[in-house]
């Protein structure tokens, strides 16, 4: 299971999960220049290890297990993925955008 980020983070971008994540796997970084275009934060399912340590951090409770997700926030799983350049959840696509530098 891997964790989404939902609505609740959209124009807030607090990134105290970014600093809890032991694995760096939210995205984009407060220094990346995509901090600034993107609308919200992004957690990268394949990097991501399942701790949960975002959870409790998200000052606006946008962080949920995928099996916890509310049904009306699903559509967030996707765009999360499609984001990161992946093609559904499974594995790394060829077209992660560029300006969403991981490393």
């Amino acid at each position: 299971m891997t964790y989404v980020i939902a609505e609740p983070c959209i124009g807030t971008k607090d990134t105290a999960c970014v600093d809890a994540c032991p694995v760096d796997c939210i995205h984009p970084k407060k220094d990346s220049p995509a901090h600034a275009e993107e609308e919200m934060l992004y957690i990268d399912p394949v990097e991501c290890i399942d701790c949960g340590a975002c959870v409790p951090v998200c000052p606006v409770s946008a962080i949920f297990a995928l099996d916890d997700l509310p049904e009306k926030w699903a559509s967030f799983t996707e765009r999360n993925a499609k984001l990161l350049g992946f093609h559904g959840t499974e594995g790394v696509g060829s077209d992660r955008p560029a300006h969403l530098s991981l490393a």
